[in-house]
């Protein structure tokens, strides 16, 4: 029988576990690795490498002394208002959202951290990933310039051969629509169609980054007067 490897020591100060940012590296004791953390609540806690990355522990133990009635209490963005019914033996909570918006949470997932707000965070976060602008993504139209689906035959994006009339159709989607753009005899024609198409793209994603530019030199000019 093989034995199990040993524990290989990884950087992991700065970076958060639950409740838990690690502070500093503790040495080592029989095998295993041990790291300082700092808790959300102030206090701070050696824990082992492995018992970090498997969410054995996410806090000094503070998160097993919450019980009883959450009213009032905040867990990240989120502010307990009430219970609300059970759920399969889970305990659920009535929470207001920094936002302003209404929502229901487990007990387990506010405790654990798991949720800190109505979903807005992460939609904030999305949004920014994606450079969202009026529900369009900057991000995906760059890489549908260069992104076939599996079922597209002409090898040209938003080029369509029509079996039926054995001819070519071309058309683009744009913010939420789809446009046709016509149906040609010869595929080069319809090609030519859909990069015709595709100048309403460029300029959407043009006027995104000209947009951002003109933000960031207008807090340079700010930051400047301040000064």
């Amino acid at each position: 029988m093989c034995a199990s490897p040993r524990t290989q020591i990884k950087d992991l100060i700065g970076k958060k576990f639950g409740n838990l940012t690690v502070a500093a590296y503790d040495g080592k004791r029989k095998g295993s690795h041990y790291w300082l953390c700092r808790c959300d609540c102030g206090n701070e806690k050696v824990v082992s490498q492995s018992h970090l990355q498997n969410g054995h522990t996410k806090s000094c133990g503070c998160l097993r002394n919450i019980a009883g009635d959450l009213t009032g209490k905040v867990f990240g963005e989120l502010t307990v208002v009430g219970p609300a019914e059970k759920r399969a033996g889970r305990k659920y909570w009535n929470c207001i959202c920094s936002c302003g918006e209404s929502t229901v949470v487990s007990q387990d997932n506010l405790i654990n951290g798991h949720t800190k707000s109505c979903g807005h965070l992460a939609r904030e976060v999305q949004s920014s990933n994606l450079k969202l602008v009026d529900g369009t993504s900057v991000v995906m139209l760059e890489k549908s310039k260069n992104r076939l689906v599996s079922s597209n035959t002409s090898g040209h994006t938003g080029v369509y051969k029509a079996h039926k009339r054995n001819m070519w159709t071309a058309q683009i989607s744009f913010k939420g629509k789809t446009y046709y753009l016509g149906t040609f005899h010869n595929i080069e024609d319809a090609i030519k169609a859909r990069k015709k198409g595709e100048e309403m793209h460029d300029a959407f994603i043009e006027g995104y980054y000209n947009s951002r530019e003109e933000s960031a030199a207008d807090d340079s000019s700010n930051n400047t007067n301040n000064d």
